[in-house]
């Protein structure tokens, strides 16, 4: 009942405002004044006021809120152990490159049994020394890159 009483007080000052301001030739300002001073009877008259007084003065749902805030916080604190793992950081540097010795090549139907290093060529010597420029495509930047990493 008192907050029905202080909503309607509220919204009889604010349309008071707005005529004042609708006085002075400040129409547009006037307008809005008055919307915003009609939600807190449009409040009322839904019955949202008394839920929410009803939500707020209740010791249930304060218990209630808590225990949520309990429960997300063991959510978060399980998500943080969960991501440490409980190993060090050499540990995991040493399975993450573990892992990309193993990676799939581009091109290869199954993983490459090589540890990295590079394989010696075994193509037939005429097919090794024959260079880019004789096929008439340029590519002797790509050949070199190639040839750094191995390849």
């Amino acid at each position: 009942m008192l907050a029905e009483t202080i909503c309607s007080a509220v919204s009889a000052a604010g349309l008071g405002i707005a005529a004042i301001t609708a006085y002075r030739k400040r129409f547009l300002t006037a307008t809005r004044i008055a919307a915003y001073s009609l939600v807190p009877v449009g409040l009322v008259m839904t019955g949202v006021v008394a839920w929410v007084s009803g939500i707020v003065f209740k010791p249930s749902v304060w218990i209630g809120f808590g225990l949520l805030a309990v429960a997300w916080l063991l959510f978060m604190t399980t998500r943080a152990v969960e991501r440490r793992g409980g190993t060090t950081r050499k540990e995991r540097r040493a399975a993450r490159a573990a892992s990309q010795d193993t990676a799939v090549a581009p091109g290869a139907s199954s993983p490459s049994l090589t540890s990295g290093k590079p394989v010696p060529d075994t193509r037939p010597q005429g097919a090794a020394k024959k260079k880019p420029a004789e096929s008439g495509d340029d590519f002797s930047d790509i050949e070199a890159i190639l040839k750094k990493h191995g390849i």
